[in-house]
């Protein structure tokens, strides 16, 4: 009977280590794009980080295997997102394919805009000058303050007691 447990407890063992592997590989299938002829930057903003990639195409926004108005569902984020384009008229040249990870929403299409300009500088250097001149090569690196000892947030104070 000890035999029998043993050879249940290896077979048990097996099928979960075999199981483990087809949830991850399914978690870098997002992550891992690969894409020829494209220009890669990557682009971040407060905790978020953007890997973007832009290749020639009809002017489709793709974040995280989502299509932009599926993934960015309020219209500031999209219009943030479709700024670089906007500037330079390069609204139908280029397709964006954007992994993005950390942080939120806002922060996010932060990062995605950070990252086309970047990829646009690449892509076409004669457009750095627009692009530079809006500001969105420049990382804006406002992050959250961090909590201070004694303090219920990071500025908050404990309330004033006269007596």
């Amino acid at each position: 009977m000890t035999e029998a447990k043993k050879t249940a407890t290896k077979t048990a063992t097996k099928t979960t280590k075999r199981a483990a592997p087809a949830k991850s590989s399914a978690k870098k299938a997002v992550a891992t794009v690969k894409l020829s002829n494209a220009t890669y930057a990557t682009g971040k903003r407060k905790d978020s980080v953007a890997r973007v990639y832009l290749v020639a195409g009809k002017g489709q926004i793709i974040v995280n295997g989502i299509p932009c108005a599926e993934y960015f569902r309020r219209p500031v984020l999209q219009m943030i997102i479709a700024q670089p384009f906007g500037i330079t008229k390069r609204e139908t040249a280029y397709d964006v394919h954007a992994i993005v990870s950390g942080g939120g929403l806002s922060g996010q299409a932060g990062a995605v805009k950070h990252g086309i300009s970047k990829a646009l500088e690449k892509a076409e250097p004669d457009l750095r000058k627009t692009l530079k001149s809006a500001g969105f090569l420049t990382r804006d690196s406002r992050v959250v303050e961090r909590k201070h000892f004694g303090h219920h947030k990071a500025r908050r104070s404990t309330q004033f007691s006269k007596r």
